[in-house]
C-alpha cells in the first residue's frame, strides 16, 4: 500500500501504535492520548483507502493484510521523519565541545589563523586547541589521545595510528630579496647556485632524511649546514645573510611578493612534500574534529594552490 500525501504523522503513528499493541486501549496509553481518539485516527486512515487496516474482535485486535502493508510503509516513514528530525535538531544547535589539534610550523604560519577565524564563526560553540610542534611530537600526542588529528610529514607506519594524505606541496628554496642570485617565483636548479650555506632543520625531524637525499642527488655544491629547528628564526635569519633554506611551499606563500625573501619551486627534479593526516586508529574523529578539518583542508589548498599553478605553468 502506497502512502498518501494527506495521511499525517499523527494518523501514522497512532496506528503503528495500535499495529504493535494490538489493542486501541494499550495505544491510547503509549501515545497519552485517549481510546476514542485513537479510533478516529484510523478510521480515518481506513476512511481514505478504502480498506480495513484492522479485525476487531472482543478480545484482540488483528491487523488485515493490507495493515501489514500499511505498517511496513509507515515505519519507514515514521524512521525516515525521525532521522531527519535529529539531523535538523543538530544544525539548530550547532556543534559543541573541544577540538585538539597538532600542527607543524608549516601550517601554522599561514594557515592556521584564517581557518580559525572561518571556523569560530561558523561554530563559537566549539573550543579549539592547536599544539605545535614536530612530527615525532605530534605522533607521540595524537597515540596518547591528547589530540584528536594532527598534520605531518609522511611517516612511516605506527600502529595505532591512521594516516591519509591532506596536502601536496612543493619544497621551494627561499634566499634574503635583491641577492640577484636567481629569479623570483621561477623554478630553480640547486646545482646551478655554486656553492651554498644552507638552513635545515635537525637530524630528528621527518624532512632532513629528504633533504639529505636530494643534496646529494640533484647535485648541490652545500659548503656549510646550519640545523635550526625553529620556523620564524630560520626566516628571519635568511633575510638577514645570504644563507639559504627549503622550505614547504605553504610555509612561504605570504613571501609570494618578494619584499622581505626570493623564493622559488626546485626544479630539475621538483621536491615534494607530502604532509598526512594522523589520527587514532582506536577511536572515530568527532563531528567537531571533522568540521574543523574540513576548513583547515581548504585553507591548506586556497594557500598551496599559487604553487601548484607556478609547476604547472613550468611544465607546459
Amino acid at each position: 500500500m502506497t502512502l498518501r500525501a494527506d495521511a499525517s504523522l499523527q494518523d501514522i503513528r497512532l496506528f503503528v501504535a495500535v499495529y504493535e499493541e494490538r489493542s486501541f486501549t494499550r495505544a491510547a496509553e503509549r501515545e497519552n492520548a485517549t481510546q476514542s481518539g485513537v479510533s478516529q485516527h484510523v478510521r480515518k486512515l481506513e476512511s481514505r483507502y478504502g480498506v480495513r487496516l484492522f479485525e476487531r474482535g472482543a478480545n484482540a485486535v488483528v491487523p488485515t493484510p493490507a495493515g501489514d502493508r500499511f505498517y511496513r510503509s509507515s515505519i519507514d516513514v515514521l524512521r525516515r521523519y525521525i532521522a531527519a528530525d535529529r539531523e535538523l535538531r543538530q544544525h539548530g544547535r550547532g556543534l559543541e565541545g573541544t577540538v585538539r589539534v597538532g600542527l607543524m610550523p608549516s601550517m601554522t604560519r599561514c594557515i592556521l589563523a584564517p581557518a580559525l577565524v572561518r571556523f569560530m564563526e561558523a561554530h563559537p560553540n566549539v573550543s579549539v586547541h592547536t599544539f605545535e610542534a614536530y612530527s615525532r611530537v605530534l605522533a607521540d600526542r595524537v597515540m596518547a589521545g591528547e589530540l584528536d588529528f594532527a598534520v605531518v610529514p609522511a611517516l612511516e607506519s605506527t600502529v595505532g595510528l591512521r594516516g591519509r594524505l591532506l596536502l601536496r606541496t612543493p619544497e621551494t628554496i627561499a634566499l634574503k630579496a635583491g641577492s640577484g642570485r636567481m629569479r623570483h617565483m621561477e623554478p630553480a636548479r640547486l646545482a646551478d647556485f655554486g656553492p651554498l650555506k644552507v638552513v635545515v632543520p635537525g637530524l630528528a625531524n621527518a624532512r632532513r632524511r629528504s633533504l639529505d637525499a636530494y643534496f646529494a642527488a640533484c647535485g648541490a655544491e652545500i659548503v656549510q649546514v646550519l640545523e635550526l629547528d625553529a620556523m620564524l628564526a630560520t626566516l628571519d635569519f635568511i633575510e638577514r645573510t645570504d644563507w639559504v633554506a627549503i622550505l614547504p611551499g605553504v610555509l612561504t606563500a605570504p613571501d609570494i611578493d618578494g619584499q622581505r625573501l626570493s623564493i622559488a619551486p626546485l626544479a630539475d627534479p621538483p621536491l615534494w612534500l607530502d604532509l598526512v593526516l594522523i589520527e587514532p586508529l582506536r577511536r572515530p574523529m568527532s563531528p567537531a574534529a571533522e568540521a574543523f578539518l574540513e576548513v583547515l583542508s581548504e585553507e591548506s589548498a586556497r594557500v598551496n594552490r599559487v604553487w601548484l599553478d607556478v609547476v604547472a605553468e613550468t611544465a607546459r
